[in-house]
């Protein structure tokens, strides 16, 4: 737990669009169209516009995903959820505090998106062993747009919530918190910056519209050039 007690807590919308006017977003190659056509939306939130239920449903949204996975439907036809190769369940059990699960855990992460709010952590993802060889589709979007309509579905967190390599990083149910709860004092001057206080924003149950916030898709990696799709005027 984060002592607060003699540290201001929270952040204005105004203060980390100054710190960070940008955000970031690795997805599956060649996602952009599906993005497009359904938003950047939580992996609940794509399992329910597909309709996967059951058993399907407990494997991807409480369980961990060692590979991408592709899911279909009539109607809306393919989208891909993420892999979860930073992390896995032996670290978690190290990491999760407040009576958490690794079940647990991954629930809360699939209820939402999430956004690097700083280029260089999404470079560090892209040349990781785990997927330096694959190519990526990188999203870049206008911080001031997005919280100007979803700030009240955002939450914070301090770390790399999605990881547990190389070292499980204690977590626990006040790792996500919104910006008036967020203790931001207190990660600056652990950290001794006021742009590495934040690790992530994150979005409970996705972006819809998400298409009006970005500036900029690229993709990215699979040791070939970097190529750019999309790019707002």
């Amino acid at each position: 737990m984060v002592n607060t007690a003699s540290a201001k807590v929270g952040i204005t919308q105004d203060e980390l669009v100054e710190l960070h006017p940008r955000l970031f977003h690795m997805a599956a190659p060649g996602s952009w169209p599906s993005i497009q056509e359904n938003g950047l939306l939580s992996t609940s939130a794509l399992l329910d516009l597909f309709e996967v239920g059951g058993q399907r449903r407990g494997e991807l949204e409480v369980q961990h995903r060692p590979e991408l996975v592709t899911i279909a439907h009539p109607k809306r036809g393919e989208a891909v959820i993420r892999d979860q190769k930073p992390m896995d369940d032996a670290g978690l059990r190290r990491a999760l505090q407040d009576g958490l699960t690794p079940k647990d855990w991954y629930a809360l992460l699939n209820k939402r998106v999430f956004f690097w709010t700083e280029r260089k952590r999404l470079d560090t993802l892209l040349s990781a062993r785990a997927y330096r060889d694959t190519r990526q589709t990188v999203l870049t979007l206008d911080t001031a747009g997005l919280l100007a309509r979803y700030a009240t579905r955002v939450e914070l967190s301090p770390i790399n919530s999605g990881a547990t390599k190389p070292m499980p990083t204690p977590r626990g149910r006040d790792t996500f918190l919104p910006l008036d709860h967020f203790p931001f004092e207190h990660w600056r001057k652990k950290r001794g910056s006021r742009r590495k206080a934040i690790v992530e924003l994150t979005v409970l149950g996705g972006v819809p519209d998400v298409r009006d916030f970005v500036l900029r898709v690229e993709e990215r990696g699979g040791g070939r050039p970097d190529q750019l799709v999309f790019e707002r005027g």
